[in-house]
């Protein structure tokens, strides 16, 4: 029974399995209220599910570890309809499970594809009503404890506790290591080959893929290996390029040439002199006759289904200019390790280091109008062409595939030019980028920066913009007064005004504090009476603000070092940039704030929360300026003009919580980006003067604002381009699990 929604497809089935009875079955139907592309709705009413303990299951064929689709109960209440997501859980395979109580009104279950999917893959899609008896001795098989508790709450007519406790002991307990991941989740089975050879053999006018791959005196082994890992791609519509780059071992050659005469897909030719890899590369892309053109080095693998993920993705979008994947390291033995799970498009970070890097595959005409690979970029070549590609290359037109494509060896004997000569290929990189800038016409400079990865340190504009720095602030003189000192006696920058929004202070050395600031003549005090409401506050700073730059600053931030105003003032200014944060970290030097993940935690989470002072994170992703989706209002800039046009912060819906992260998407959404930089580093004391959501009243106006955010927000929070779907979601660690 097929499930697949796109053109000519079947619609997805469900099928009902009550206690008692023959299985039901019904359709899942467009969704009338839901404009989003693709949306389905299954009609729950007269199952009798509401309240009942169901269990969902679904297949998501080649999706590896994560679903692309959203899965959501619809319920029935007197204010409307709500709906709430139903977070499932992968099992390998494609499968996806969710077990636990739908809700007492619930109506309908609506899946909805997720952002940058195009239609719905499901099929198999099952619910099945389970016992409470059945489930509780589940439970007591994998938490004793939990299930216990769920038993015991419950014959004390404690029924949400109850509920609570059995949904943990029903939770399976997680994965460990990546072999583990691997054997669940990126290990083909005889079906999943058959799945894909059959469906590659309905499509019309698949593209030619051509895999260009420079040699130079690899041990045999691993370049029959290379050389078997293309031949043996499901996708069979490819030819390898293989420039012999002068090797000075005669087996070589020979090994290209025998291979070659068992496969006519595999063109070659054998260069008159070494001319290193750039050279080598151009020389394999002239024998290219294909639309598209993957880059390949002459002892890594290529899994069996890497070609096909490109190809299909080609297909959806035939005007996709780059495609690039997931990779992982290998050894000598074949032993995979140190999966690189990358962000979308990221061209922020892109600067800062090649993140794209492998399984990268450019249209062909594109690689051959930018004259290939530059000699003289040795160990950086690839990242020099992308960052030339950039210039025109539009973000809609690249698309990041995150699944594993590439194995990159490690093995002693095969390394490449950037292990033998760091220090060459880093100042290549760092040329790359101050080619960019020369071409762009910017004024701006290039550094090494941590670990070697390039900085670009931009350069303000003469005469550089007023800064309004926005603190709401209530009592606490003793924080407001190591911010403001840092602000006006240990910053670097020369136009800096400070609008303290005064929210009823009481105590008698912070109105002592703010009106010694207000003799300062870049200090104004306004008074804003009533409930704390951040957003209003803000809002009102704002309006009140006299410069171009707006900065949103907690009163419990403390600067360290003189360069950090500057240096989210250089990024703010850009055009296209709608707002940027700074790396916070707490006073002990573990990490508070390096962006925000969306999701994370249920609406969104900061990235590396609690890392050291001198960890750098997720391949280095804490050592680079990047794009992300949010940064935190505790430090948050942006131009006035930009927080004006997107209508300032959600006064009404958002008063404490996540209207930091509702500005960033609403400015995201207008087409700007969000920038995140570690080089405007400071303190933050996190919620020192507002305190903690404990009472009864601050927690129900947290949990509406929770509501408000899945309402407005639901599929982009679970779907962060800047954070791989294969990370785990419950906290922003960059973990699997």
């Amino acid at each position: 029974m097929s499930a697949d929604t796109e053109a000519g497809a079947e619609p997805v089935r469900a099928t009902i399995r009550p206690l008692a009875g023959a299985p039901a079955a019904r359709d899942f139907v467009p969704d009338p209220h839901d404009a989003r592309a693709g949306a389905l709705v299954l009609d729950l009413r007269g199952l009798g599910l509401g309240g009942r303990w169901v269990g969902i299951s679904f297949r998501d064929d080649g999706r590896g570890s994560f679903a692309r689709v959203e899965l959501a109960v619809v319920s029935r209440l007197p204010g409307g309809d709500q709906s709430a997501s139903l977070s499932e859980r992968a099992f390998g395979n494609g499968r996806f499970t969710w077990l636990g109580r739908l809700p007492a009104r619930a109506v309908a279950l609506r899946m909805t594809p997720m952002a940058g999917e195009n239609a719905l893959a499901v099929s198999d899609f099952t619910i099945t009503v389970r016992s409470r008896i059945v489930l509780l001795g589940l439970g007591a098989l994998r938490r004793p404890d939990l299930a216990a508790q769920a038993l015991f709450w419950r014959l004390l007519g404690k029924r949400v506790r109850s509920q609570h406790r059995l949904t943990r002991a029903l939770t399976p307990p997680g994965l460990s290591g990546y072999d583990t991941w691997v054997a669940h989740f990126d290990t083909l089975s005889d079906a999943d080959r058959a799945r894909i050879e059959a469906e590659v053999a309905t499509w019309r006018d698949p593209p030619l893929i051509s895999v260009v791959m420079p040699v130079y005196d690899p041990g045999a082994k691993v370049l029959e290996e290379a050389m078997r890992s293309v031949r043996l791609q499901l996708y069979p519509h490819w030819e390898l390029c293989i420039a012999d780059d002068a090797s000075s071992d005669p087996a070589v050659p020979r090994l290209i040439a025998r291979t070659a005469a068992t496969d006519a897909r595999i063109r070659w030719v054998r260069r008159s002199e070494n001319g290193h890899i750039a050279r080598a590369t151009n020389t394999a892309l002239d024998l290219a006759t294909g639309s598209y053109v993957a880059f390949m080095d002459h002892d890594d693998v290529l899994p069996a289904h890497a070609l096909y993920e490109v190809a299909k993705a080609i297909l959806r979008d035939p005007d996709l200019d780059l495609v690039y994947s997931d990779e992982d390291k290998i050894d000598a033995r074949g032993r995979r390790f140190e999966p690189h799970f990358k962000s979308d498009w990221n061209l922020e970070l892109l600067y800062g280091q090649n993140y794209v890097n492998h399984l990268t595959v450019i249209r062909a005409s594109l690689v051959r109008e930018a004259g290939g690979l530059r000699p003289g970029f040795e160990g950086s070549q690839d990242h020099d062409l992308l960052l030339r590609l950039s210039d025109t290359l539009r973000p809609e037109r690249v698309r990041h595939l995150p699944v594993i494509l590439y194995h990159w060896r490690t093995a002693v004997g095969s390394g490449t030019f950037s292990d033998a000569s760091l220090a060459r290929a880093e100042e290549a990189r760092l040329q790359a980028l101050r080619d960019l800038l020369a071409r762009r016409g910017l004024p701006h400079r290039v550094e090494r920066g941590p670990l070697g990865f390039n900085r670009l340190v931009r350069v303000l504009p003469d005469p550089a913009p007023r800064v309004s720095v926005v603190i709401p602030t209530r009592d606490r003189g003793e924080l407001l007064a190591v911010a403001l000192e840092g602000l006006l006696s240990g910053t670097a920058y020369p136009d800096i005004e400070v609008v303290i929004l005064d929210n009823d202070s009481t105590e008698p050395a912070t109105r002592a504090l703010l009106a010694r600031a207000a003799t300062d003549p870049r200090v104004r005090v306004l008074a804003c009476p009533g409930p704390f409401n951040f957003s209003a506050l803000s809002n009102a700073g704002a309006a009140a603000a006299r410069g171009a730059l707006l900065l949103f600053l907690n009163n419990d931030i403390e600067v360290r070092e003189p360069g950090w105003l500057a240096e989210m003032a250089s990024i703010a200014v850009e055009p296209g940039v709608g707002a940027v944060g700074a790396k916070l970290s707490y006073p002990d030097g573990t990490l508070q704030h390096g962006g925000v993940i969306l999701g994370a935690g249920g609406v969104a989470g900061h990235s590396h929360l609690d890392i050291g002072r001198d960890d750098p994170g997720y391949f280095g992703r804490m050592m680079i300026t990047q794009e992300v989706s949010a940064v935190t209002g505790a430090c948050l800039m942006m131009r006035k003009a930009v927080f004006e046009e997107v209508g300032g912060f959600d006064a009404e819906h958002l008063a404490v919580a996540f209207n930091d992260i509702d500005l960033c998407l609403r400015v995201r959404r207008a087409g700007y980006t969000i920038i995140w930089t570690p080089h405007a580093a400071l303190v933050h004391h996190e919620s020192k003067s507002r305190g903690r959501d404990d009472t009864p009243e601050k927690r129900a106006r947290f949990e509406g604002e929770v509501r408000t955010m899945l309402d407005r927000w639901g599929p982009q929070l679970r779907n962060d381009p800047y954070y791989n779907p294969n990370f785990a979601r419950a906290k922003a660690q960059f973990r699997l699990w």
